[in-house]
């Protein structure tokens, strides 16, 4: 069975920094690309980072580029978002999953609420 389970989100002041963690688990870690997900309520949710098996190419989106830097662990298949400069717009529920840019499991985590506000 599939599982990711998110931490790391809180709330924190424009200008601040998080650091996401995901630990997955009933697949084969190391042979999947991995990406961190943005829901916010009323949109779908979007990819907002993305690296590929074996530290691989990372890809971003535009609006985090040069702000959020995603990396992995195999050993420990773990991902993480290391999320720098917060804006109110990153605020959302961030979950992980399988994948480059688009999902790869059906199965999700409760995901983790990051909240940027004054």
């Amino acid at each position: 069975q599939v599982q990711f389970v998110e931490s790391g989100g809180g709330l924190v002041q424009p200008g601040g920094s998080l650091r996401l963690s995901c630990e997955a688990s009933g697949f084969v870690f190391s042979s999947k690309a991995m990406s961190w997900y943005r829901q916010v309520p009323g949109k779908e949710r979007e990819s907002v980072a993305g690296i590929l098996r074996m530290g691989g190419p990372t890809i971003y989106q535009d609006s985090v580029k040069g702000r959020f830097t995603i990396s992995r662990d195999d050993a420990k298949n773990t991902v993480w978002l290391q999320m720098n400069a917060l804006k109110p717009d990153d605020t959302g529920t961030y979950y992980c999953n399988g994948g480059y840019s688009q999902p790869y499991f059906k199965d999700w985590g409760r995901g983790t609420q990051v909240t940027v506000s004054s």
